[in-house]
């Protein structure tokens, strides 16, 4: 079965799907290992994660779909990745779509937003021409060599200069009506009636087109009474749910307070660490790269007196005890 027809499946048998955003192989691999069901390669903890630059469309197709590959690479769950506005028009916006199938990725999901795109959750959002979006989206389908390979419609209409709620359900039904699989609307803030509604609207036009939904660590969702749970959002129809900024948030918390630790504290913040993780799942990093694999294929593969010379130490780990 492919990646795309995986995640189809995922999407037909599971209540809900959810998970993080990633960008890096190693967090797919964690992934997988924790018992998550696919991944999400974020566009904004890719531009932040491998670039240090804020989200505003500074990476480009390549670099997002070589990260793509490698990620892909590292782990046998469906990756559904961000392909921004498609890097372009709808011509380029169908290279793009190719691009990403020959990576392995599930699927991708591409936004209506006008060059240079930025982040949904920031201000100064412009939505291209809702004819132009339309097309884009009929192109992306059209494009595809795997039937399941899986096109996801974004709007940011919500919250695009000039942009309102009833344009971003407009969009919605006419991004499904084009053949997306899946739609999304970004919904910043920390009120959920935007979500209820654009939802309700989706489904009584689409009742098979499924929604997603960006359960950001950038939203406020904390601050209401009583947050959604991803049980909530289901209900309401969303069936793809994702924290986006997930793991690079705890990512840097975690290196924030380790590398703070040894700018003061030199080696005892080492030590320090080595006492925090004994025992834990992540402790030994030649376990987390799979070195026991590759010293097996090895043995199977290089000449024998080479292993046997590389191996004969007691000494480090993978050596002969």
């Amino acid at each position: 079965m492919s990646k795309s027809a995986e995640f189809r499946r995922l999407l037909a048998s599971e209540p809900y799907v959810f998970t993080t955003g990633m960008f890096t192989p190693l967090q797919a691999k964690i992934a997988q290992a924790v018992g998550l069901k696919c991944v999400y390669m974020s566009g904004l903890s890719s531009a932040l994660g491998h670039l240090g630059r804020a989200d505003l469309g500074f990476p480009t197709m390549t670099e997002m779909t070589g990260w793509a590959k490698n990620m892909v690479s590292a782990t046998d769950l469906p990756v559904i990745s961000d392909a921004d506005d498609g890097y372009g028009n709808a011509l380029i916006t169908q290279r793009t779509v190719q691009e990403y199938e020959r990576t392995g990725v599930a699927g991708i999901h591409i936004e209506d937003q006008r060059l240079p795109k930025r982040c949904g959750h920031l201000a100064g959002k412009y939505c291209i021409p809702v004819d132009e979006a339309v097309l884009k989206i009929r192109a992306a389908v059209e494009a595809k060599s795997d039937p399941d390979f899986f096109i996801i419609a974004r709007t940011d209409a919500v919250s695009a200069v000039g942009g309102s709620l009833e344009e971003a359900v407009d969009r919605g039904k006419r991004y499904a009506d084009a053949g997306a699989d899946m739609v999304w609307s970004e919904f910043p803030g920390t009120d959920l009636a935007d979500a209820e509604v654009f939802a309700r609207e989706i489904r009584g036009s689409f009742p098979d087109t499924p929604m997603a939904f960006n359960y950001s660590s950038s939203l406020s969702w904390s601050v209401l009474e009583n947050p959604p749970s991803f049980k909530d959002l289901a209900d309401m129809g969303y069936k793809f749910i994702f924290i986006s900024l997930g793991a690079i948030h705890a990512a840097m918390y975690a290196e924030w307070d380790f590398l703070k630790d040894l700018a003061d504290n030199q080696e005892q913040a080492q030590l320090s660490l080595e006492r925090l993780t004994r025992g834990h799942p992540t402790e030994n990093h030649h376990t987390m790269g799979d070195f026991e694999h590759y010293q097996k294929l090895e043995e199977k593969y290089l000449p024998e007196q080479m292993v046997r010379e590389r191996y004969s130490t007691t000494e480090g780990f993978g050596a002969r005890r």
